[in-house]
């Protein structure tokens, strides 16, 4: 909220008031009708069994209380003229914000088959949860949503990240009490120690308390008041707790409360923010405030039936999806629901046309302050273009393949200090407590880690103010930069490789959010999602196989094709290259793994450019195919492959000078699917000119090899394509060893075209066995020193291989 806020007295009169509740029992009457009507909208005439839909589906429980509170939001940004943004927490309330989109005119200017009229009317009846038409939560169809609701537990994070650099937003964010016992929303509370009172929007959190979940109690609504509210203060906030409508209350009441509790609400945002504007001003260290947070106890299903079948309905779980569940084939249901919308008095609230009366549109914002039209819930919008530095200023120098070592990611945070610097208010980097063990460090030399705890002395690049948001939740990460982005800025998510799993199901919403807003024309495109994956399965020397999984690849290949990016950069200089490519595109998910220990580096920048651009692409250097079909072909896919299967290379060249070797480099993993299954994928005439048609290849791959079967099995060659990767075997080892461990290692690759080349098995059975010793002298080596061998270690490519080409 702006601090310039005017915060007036509040003038609100009974025929105020009274007004509210008709526009409150407007959007219920809509929300009712999306869940049961097919026709006869307005109750022109009794209800009969062809005017009910034949499924019925959606979920009515919460949606009173979201109308409810849309409206008194409404009133407030009306008077404060604020910018608002509506998070709906409760998956189930999709009835709720279509409606009030609705009724405030959006919906029909984002979809003109759906006017505000009695036409209109049955066609937001009728397409609710109804085949070819929109789904039953705050989808991406919904205008004013940034969040379906879906799977629940993520409300809160987004409307922290929606509110990051965001100063003059208020970010409503309702959370049901069943989400609330999730443990990505129980870790949300403590994200206030994170917003900034002056440069970030304000959060305001709204726990609705309604009881009941689908079959079952909810533990926050079911402890005392004053343990509920101790808890909330002691997560940092100023609790206000509200209930009504309980046995029979007049809703009049309800909104008399509801209203002043607002009115304190707001003024004491107001009050937050001025002194925050003042300590900051005046040199001040600007402290945490505790932000306001409301408690909303109404009854589960409010105002809907109170009785089905002789058992409680409202108040209970009954109300929670659909609680007269045989309208359309018992008469006794049908004559309830036409007396439960006729408690709404419709004709009070449409006129003879079924549009809305005058009085009630004018409660609604105007333009982009309604929160169905805020531009901050079609983030595209907003979006501005990064200024992105010049990455080839940051290249490692590369005389000849193998030079280095460098690290990276190392490489890589000194041209993020540099985005950050050019960007200084919408680009945010996200990780848990790992951005300087990931080899970013270099970004701090431009930012801080923002934090509005307590900051001690001797803590590390730590400030009120920063472009760094760690904590130790990839939950809370995940769900700050979606909202981040969402609303239209730009960020990446750097983490520990085998952890990213914990968000899988988040990146699961978010694909599929990106995949359905392709398809809707208003929506305008966003930043993608972009993760940098460190600390890889390879290189765990201190943490063993709890940290070494690679599967999310695997995950993320099930998305749609359209959405989905994988890249594995083997060097710093094609790192680089990736990642400004990443940084520019819109509405992907990028997933970038790549290593932060020290390495060899393979091409120059000029070099790594070309190489990212084609995605996969021969070494010529590492090859002596020279122009003819080669024996066999080496591929590679990550950093440490690629090390070994060079390092395969020259074993070859070395003990088998007449074999014909092609290498093989890939960095865009999607390469090497059908360019009928993806964008990025390679023609049959492309990969075969690669990889040929009938040649074995070898192929050292990051991950769990048959990733690499499924992205090629329509190719001719497949059947001689032959992977090597983690195999699930892992432990507290050396470098080395780990690769010896799932048979990924240099020795294991030459053996393998031994074994796959025709004529190579018997003809060169010694040169097989010394590779054999070769293995069980380096594991020897390593169970007596602790280290790898020096030849392993320290090997670099022999540069007498012969000129780069």
């Amino acid at each position: 909220m702006a601090v310039t806020a005017t915060n007036a007295p509040d003038t609100t009169t009974r025929s105020d008031l009274e007004l509210l509740d008709a526009w409150w029992r407007a959007a219920n009457y809509l929300s009712v009708g999306q869940i049961y009507l097919m026709d006869n909208p307005l109750l022109r005439e009794p209800l009969r069994p062809e005017h009910v839909k034949p499924r019925l589906l959606g979920h009515w429980g919460t949606t009173p209380g979201l109308t409810f509170l849309w409206a008194h939001l409404n009133r407030v940004i009306t008077r404060e003229e604020q910018d608002a943004l509506y998070i709906t927490g409760p998956g189930h309330g999709g009835p709720g914000v279509v409606a009030t989109a609705w009724l405030e005119g959006t919906y029909s200017e984002r979809y003109s088959q759906v006017p505000q009229d009695a036409e209109g009317m049955q066609e937001l009846f009728r397409q609710f949860s109804f085949p070819g038409g929109i789904p039953s939560h705050a989808a991406p169809e919904t205008p004013g949503s940034i969040h379906e609701g879906g799977e629940l537990g993520y409300s809160l994070m987004h409307a922290a990240g929606a509110a990051f650099d965001n100063p003059d937003l208020l970010v409503a964010c309702v959370i049901g009490d069943g989400e609330a016992e999730t443990g990505p929303l129980a870790a949300s509370w403590q994200q206030n120690k994170f917003l900034h009172p002056v440069h970030d929007g304000t959060v305001l959190p709204i726990l609705h308390l309604n009881g009941y979940k689908i079959a079952n109690s909810t533990v926050l609504a079911r402890i005392p008041d004053d343990e509920l509210l101790d808890q909330m203060r002691g997560h940092g906030y100023r609790p206000y707790l509200l209930e009504g409508g309980f046995d029979g209350e007049d809703p009049m009441a309800v909104h008399e409360r509801m209203a002043a509790v607002m009115d304190e609400i707001v003024a004491e945002i107001a009050r937050i923010r001025a002194r925050a504007a003042e300590q900051l001003a005046a040199g001040e260290d600007v402290q945490r405030p505790r932000w306001p947070a409301l408690v909303l106890r109404t009854p589960k299903g409010w105002t809907g039936p109170k009785e089905v079948d002789g058992h409680r309905v409202e108040g209970t779980f009954r109300s929670h999806q659909v609680p007269l569940a045989e309208t359309r084939t018992n008469e006794a249901h049908r004559a309830q629901l036409e007396q439960w919308l006729r408690t709404y008095r419709p004709e009070e609230l449409f006129d003879a046309d079924g549009r809305p009366h005058a009085e009630l549109l004018a409660l609604a914002p105007r333009g982009p302050k309604r929160m169905s039209a805020t531009p901050h819930a079609n983030g595209g919008e907003l979006l501005r273009d990064l200024r992105l530095p010049d990455f080839t200023r940051h290249a490692v120098d590369v005389p000849e393949p193998g030079s280095g070592p460098a690290s990276a990611t190392g490489t890589l945070g000194a041209w993020l200090a540099d985005v950050v610097r050019a960007n200084p208010d919408n680009f945010r980097i996200m990780g848990p407590d790992e951005t300087a063990s990931n080899r970013l460090q270099a970004v701090f030399e431009a930012t801080d880690r923002q934090f509005i705890g307590h900051i001690q002395s001797g803590d590390d690049h730590v400030s009120r103010a920063g472009r760094v948001l760690e904590v130790l939740s990839e939950h809370l990460c995940q769900g700050w930069l979606e909202g981040y982005l969402l609303t239209g800025r730009h960020g990446l998510f750097n983490c520990y490789e085998a952890f990213i799993h914990i968000v899988d199901s988040m990146f699961n919403q978010h694909a599929k959010w990106l995949t359905a807003t392709r398809h809707i024309p208003w929506r305008r495109p966003i930043a993608s999602l972009n993760y940098l994956l460190s600390s890889h399965v390879w290189r765990q020397d201190h943490n063993g196989f709890s940290h070494q999984d690679p599967g999310f690849i695997d995950h993320v290949v099930n998305k749609k094709a359209e959405i989905v990016r994988v890249y594995l950069p083997p060097d710093a200089n094609t790192l680089l290259s990736t990642y400004d490519h990443c940084l520019r595109t819109r509405n992907y998910v990028n997933v970038v793994v790549a290593g932060k220990n020290p390495g060899p580096q393979w091409l120059t920048m000029d070099e790594a450019i070309a190489h990212c651009t084609r995605g996969i692409g021969v070494w010529p250097w590492a090859s002596n195919d020279d122009g003819a079909e080669p024996d066999v072909v080496l591929a590679c896919a990550g950093d440490v492959p690629t090390l070994e299967a060079v390092a395969a290379v020259s074993l070859l060249r070395r003990h088998l000078p007449e074999l014909k070797v092609r290498l093989v480099n890939v960095v865009d993993l999607m390469r090497l699917q059908d360019e009928r299954e993806h964008p990025h994928g390679l023609s049959d005439r492309d990969f075969d000119g690669l990889f040929t048609t009938d040649k074995p290849v070898i192929f050292a791959y990051h991950g769990y090899p048959w990733l690499i079967h499924r992205l090629t099995y329509r190719r001719r060659n497949h059947p001689n394509i032959h992977v090597r990767g983690y195999k699930e075997e892992g432990t507290t080892t050396t470098p080395f060893d780990m690769v010896m461990l799932n048979d990924l290692d240099r020795f294991h690759l030459v053996m393998d075209v031994i074994d796959r080349v025709p004529g190579l098995a018997v003809k060169h059975a010694a040169l097989r066995q010394h590779m054999v010793d070769e293995r069980l002298r380096c594991r020897r080596y390593t169970r007596e020193h602790g280290t790898d061998a020096p030849d392993v270690a320290d090997w670099v490519w022999p540069d007498s291989t012969g000129p780069r080409m």
